[in-house]
């Protein structure tokens, strides 16, 4: 469910990677640029093109990763709306049940309910969410079992089956939705593309400055930082809830759908 749970860790590791990389490539850049100049009296005229070439590249997939982090960012968000009006709509269906059969199944409901809470509010705690998760899957079984067995009891409305057991059905199946979603994520390969085009970059970019006497560390270090700081970014978009970027926020919808259980 949540395999990269210490993903807070990592995406500041590879940040921090990324920016010593990248000033180590400046540097290789610049040494590579200087030995070019003392064989051939000058760096080669055509780098700048290459240099734009690749710089365009590295934009473009940058901007084509930020987007889609972004997307799936809404779409989980999206989702937690969806479980709410599923969670509210199958509390008052119960209203359909007798009344005898009600009582347990509304307070096995707001056990439930409360499970769905703990197991993302328990992050980045795996552990803690994960057995929340399964506890909320045990109660899915339950409420079914419990709905399907009240709506075959003596005095039961006719149509108590049709409008209590196709609301169940919505709101537990968005809970396989969303935790989908909590997996679905662009390939490895696509970071690691991102990455070695940054080092690239990095290296054309030194190559340049190979003939100047001067070497400005201001713009170096910015540029490691912009860099290492937007790939950065990107990772904590990408899995939220286990860095700095959440959307705990959102989580009030199904909170308050809670509070409203009487």
């Amino acid at each position: 469910m949540f395999e990269l749970a210490d993903h807070a860790v990592l995406a500041i590791v590879a940040g921090g990677s990324i920016f010593v990389g990248v000033l180590l490539f400046l540097w290789v850049g610049r040494k590579l640029g200087q030995r070019a100049i003392r064989l051939y009296g000058s760096a080669s005229p055509n780098v700048s093109s290459l240099e734009a070439a690749v710089f365009a590249l590295l934009g473009l997939l940058i901007a084509f990763t930020f987007s889609g982090a972004l997307q799936r960012f809404d779409t989980r968000r999206t989702q937690v709306v969806e479980e709410a009006n599923a969670i509210g709509t199958a509390w008052l269906r119960i209203d359909a049940l007798p009344a005898q059969a009600q009582p347990k199944l509304r307070e096995t409901f707001k056990a439930y309910v409360d499970a769905r809470i703990a197991t993302y509010r328990a992050l980045p705690d795996v552990d803690a969410a994960r057995n929340a998760l399964e506890l909320s899957r045990r109660l899915q079984a339950d409420i079914w079992q419990q709905t399907a067995a009240a709506t075959r009891l003596p005095g039961a409305r006719p149509d108590a089956a049709i409008l209590t057991l196709p609301a169940l059905n919505a709101m537990f199946d968005i809970t396989t939705t969303r935790l989908a979603a909590t997996q679905i994520h662009p390939p490895r390969i696509v970071y690691l593309l991102l990455i070695a085009l940054a080092m690239v970059t990095a290296a054309l970019a030194g190559y340049q400055t190979a003939g100047e006497r001067n070497y400005d560390w201001i713009h170096k270090l910015a540029f490691a930082g912009i860099i290492s700081l937007t790939v950065y970014v990107i990772l904590d978009i990408e899995y939220p809830r286990l860095g700095l970027v959440r959307i705990d926020a959102i989580d009030q919808l199904i909170i308050d759908v809670r509070a409203g259980m009487k």
